[in-house]
C-alpha cells in the first residue's frame, strides 16, 4: 500500500504485530496490548471503541483545515500590506499609517486570527483529508494581495485627491480600513462556499466583533489623540463603508472562483 502511494495506519496488539505497527505511517495499538506493541506504536488506544479512530481522524482534518484557513488568510494579509506599503511610499508625500497605528492594527486583528484554531469547519472539508500544496498557497497570496492592494489604492486616490485628506485625517481612514478588511477576510477565507452559508465558531465570532467595535470606537475615544486619530466625518464614513462593501462582495467571488478553477471548491 506504502510503495502505491497510500498512507497506511496498522493497529495490532500482539508481539507478531510490532514490525507491522513500526512500518505504518500510523502506528496504533490498544491499552491492554503487548508493552513492546504499545511502545512501538503512535497511539494507544484507552478506550475498547474503534470509533475513536474515526473521531481522531476528523479531528485532525479539522485541525488541516484550520491551519491552512490561517496561512491563507496570514499569507494573503501581509503580502497585500506589503504592497500597499511600497506603492504608498512612492505615492503619498507623507506617511499613510504611523508606527504605533500599525502596531495596534496588528494587535486587534491578531486575536481574531488566533481564534481560528478552534473555528468550525465545513463538513464538505471532511471528506476526503486535506493535502498540503505550495503552488496552491503561493497563487492564493499573490491573488488576495494584489485584490487588498488595489482596494487600498481605491482609498488612497479617493481620500487623498478628492477629499485633499493629510496627516492623521489620512491615517485614520486607513486604519479603520485597514483592520476591517483584515476582518472581513477572515469570515471569507474560512469557508469555500459564499460566506454567509457558513457557520462561523462563536469565539472567531465575539472576538471580530469586538475588535470591529474598539477600532470604529478609539477615534471617538479619549485615547485617540495619544494614536494620532481623529472623528471621520459622515459623508467620509460612508464612502469608506460603501468600499467595504464592494470589497467584500468581490473577494467573496474571488474565493470562490479561485478554488473552482483551482480544483478545489468543496
Amino acid at each position: 500500500l506504502q510503495k502505491s502511494g497510500h498512507t497506511v495506519a496498522y493497529i495490532g496488539d500482539g508481539i507478531n504485530d510490532v514490525g507491522a505497527i513500526h512500518a505504518a505511517d500510523t502506528g496504533i495499538s490498544t491499552n491492554n496490548a503487548a508493552d513492546v506493541a504499545k511502545d512501538a506504536a503512535d497511539f494507544v488506544l484507552l478506550e475498547k471503541d474503534l470509533s475513536v479512530l474515526a473521531d481522531g481522524v476528523e479531528e485532525g482534518r479539522k485541525s488541516f483545515a484550520n491551519s491552512m484557513k490561517y496561512i491563507f488568510i496570514t499569507t494573503g494579509a501581509t503580502f497585500g500590506n506589503m504592497l500597499s506599503v511600497a506603492f504608498a511610499s512612492v505615492y503619498l508625500p507623507f506617511l499613510p499609517m504611523l508606527p504605533k497605528q500599525i502596531l495596534l492594527t496588528n494587535v486587534l486583528t491578531d486575536f481574531p486570527f488566533l481564534t481560528i484554531a478552534g473555528d468550525n469547519v465545513d463538513r464538505e472539508r471532511l471528506r476526503r483529508p486535506g493535502k498540503w500544496d505550495l503552488k496552491l498557497t503561493r497563487k492564493f497570496m499573490i491573488t488576495f494581495g494584489l485584490h487588498s492592494t488595489f482596494f487600498d489604492m481605491v482609498i488612497f486616490f479617493t481620500f487623498y485627491h478628492f477629499f485633499k485628506l493629510t496627516g492623521s485625517a489620512f491615517q485614520t481612514i486607513w486604519f479603520i480600513e485597514s483592520i476591517v478588511t483584515e476582518l472581513i477576510i477572515v469570515f471569507i477565507v474560512r469557508t469555500r462556499k459564499p460566506f454567509l452559508r457558513s457557520r462561523p465558531g462563536r469565539l472567531l465570532l465575539i472576538s471580530s466583533l469586538f475588535a470591529l467595535v474598539v477600532t470604529l470606537c478609539l477615534p471617538l475615544s479619549p485615547f485617540a489623540a495619544e494614536l494620532s486619530l481623529v472623528p471621520i466625518p459622515v459623508v467620509q464614513a460612508l464612502v469608506v463603508a460603501g468600499v467595504l462593501i464592494l470589497y467584500t462582495f468581490t473577494a467573496d467571488l474571488l474565493k470562490v472562483l479561485f478554488f473552482r478553477w483551482n480544483g478545489d471548491s468543496n
